[in-house]
C-alpha cells in the first residue's frame, strides 16, 4: 500500500484508528499491542504510523507530522529505537528475540523511548514466545511493543493476555478501487480487480495481468453471444471459454466475472447506474436491462451462484457451464 498518512489509513481501518488515536489523546498508550487480520489489511502500515506518533517531535493533535527527523527516519527504515522483527526463514527464533533484548537494554540512542515490531508473531518457535513473555511481563513505561498476526488462534494465551488486541478488518472495496486508480490502473480494471480480490497488492497485480484483461474479453464476448440467442453460446463455451478457463481456479474467477455483469444488470434495474462496474458496456446493459424482468435476473444471478458452488463438487467443468449456458438463455 502506498498511502500512509493517518487520514489515508483511517479509510482503510476507521476503527482502529479511531481506539488508537483515543488512547494517543489522553497519553493512555497501551505497554503491548497485537494487530491481528487478513494479509493487505494495513497492519504494517498502521503500525508504522503508530511508531511515528510516538516519536514524533511536533504531533499535530496526535497524529505524526511526517516531516520531523524521527518520522523521516522511521519512512525510510532507519530510527535506532525502532526495531522490526520478521521471522528468520520459516520461524522467528529465540537468539531474534534475544538480541531485541539486549538492544533494549542500552538506554534509547535518540530518546528515552523504544518500540518493536514483531511480524507474523505467530511464527515464533516455542523458546522465542517464551523469550518475549519474559519482556512483556517487565513493561517499561516508554517501551511499547506491536505484534502483527494473520493467525490469531496460533497466539499463545499467555502472550495474548498481555496485548491489547485489534481486530483488522477486509478493507472495503472503495478504498483498493481508489488505491489502484492512484496507481494509474484503468477504471475499468480497477472497479473489478478491486472486487476480485481483498488485498491492494492482488488487486494492483490482476489488474496489470495480460490473462485477467484477456478473461474479461472472454466473458464479455460470451454474455454478448448469450444475449444474442443465435444458438452460438455452446460453440463459445467449447472453443473460448473451456480453453480459456482451463483450471478450476480459473474457471472460479470466470464466473465470478460473469456474476458482475448480471449484478450490473440488477443494480440499472434498480436505478443504480453509478454501481455499474462493466461501465464501458453501459449502454448495451441498459438496453438488457429493459428487456428482462427483476425476477429473471435474479434467477440467472443464482444459476452462476449454483454453478459457482457444484465447481467445487467436482462435476465436470464443461457440463457445469453448458447448464449454465442453458439457464442464462433462458427467459
Amino acid at each position: 500500500m502506498t498511502m500512509s498518512t493517518w487520514n489515508e489509513l483511517a479509510d482503510y481501518q476507521p476503527k482502529v484508528l479511531k481506539l488508537l488515536g483515543n488512547s494517543l489523546e489522553k497519553n493512555r498508550l497501551a505497554h503491548a499491542y497485537l494487530f491481528e487480520g487478513r494479509k493487505g489489511t494495513g497492519k504494517k502500515e498502521i503500525s508504522l504510523l503508530l511508531a511515528r506518533s510516538f516519536f514524533c517531535e511536533n504531533t499535530e493533535d496526535f497524529r505524526p507530522c511526517e516531516t520531523c527527523r524521527n518520522c523521516k527516519r522511521i519512512h525510510s527504515g532507519n530510527h535506532p529505537d525502532v526495531h522490526l522483527v520478521e521471522p528468520d526463514g520459516l520461524s522467528i527464533k529465540k537468539w531474534q528475540i534475544q538480541d531485541l533484548q539486549g538492544e533494549f537494554t542500552k538506554t534509547g540512542v535518540e530518546s528515552s523511548k523504544k518500540l518493536y515490531i514483531i511480524s507474523h508473531a505467530d511464527k515464533m518457535t516455542a523458546n522465542a514466545a517464551n523469550s518475549l513473555l519474559k519482556f512483556l511481563e517487565e513493561p517499561n513505561a516508554n517501551t511499547m511493543a506491536i505484534l502483527m498476526t494473520e493467525q490469531v488462534h496460533q497466539i499463545l494465551n499467555t502472550i495474548l493476555s498481555r496485548c491489547q488486541t485489534l481486530t483488522f478488518m477486509p478493507l472495503p472495496v472503495s478504498a483498493i478501487e481508489k488505491e489502484l486508480l492512484k496507481q494509474e490502473v484503468s477504471p475499468n480494471f480497477a472497479k473489478l480487480a478491486a472486487r476480485m480480490t481483498n488485498n491492494v497488492e492482488k488487486a494492483l497485480e490482476l489488474s496489470r495481468d495480460d490473462w485477467f484483461a484477456q478473461a474479461r474479453l472472454v466473458v464479455i464476448k460470451l454474455y454478448e453471444v448469450i444475449s444474442k440467442r443465435n444458438g452460438q453460446a455452446f460453440v463459445h463455451v467449447q472453443t473460448q471459454w473451456m480453453p480459456f478457463f482451463a483450471e478450476k481456479e480459473q474457471q472460479d474467477m470466470g464466473y465470478d466475472l460473469l456474476l458482475y455483469l448480471y449484478k450490473d444488470i440488477l443494480s440499472i434495474q434498480i436505478g443504480n447506474t453509478d454501481h455499474v462496474i462493466y461501465q464501458d458496456l453501459l449502454p448495451q446493459l441498459e438496453q438488457h436491462a429493459i428487456q428482462v424482468s427483476r425476477q429473471m435476473v435474479l434467477e440467472k444471478i443464482t444459476s452462476i451462484l449454483e454453478a459457482k458452488k457444484r465447481l467445487q463438487m467436482n462435476v465436470s467443468p464443461q457440463l457445469l457451464m453448458e447448464q449454465l449456458v442453458l439457464s442464462l438463455q433462458e427467459g
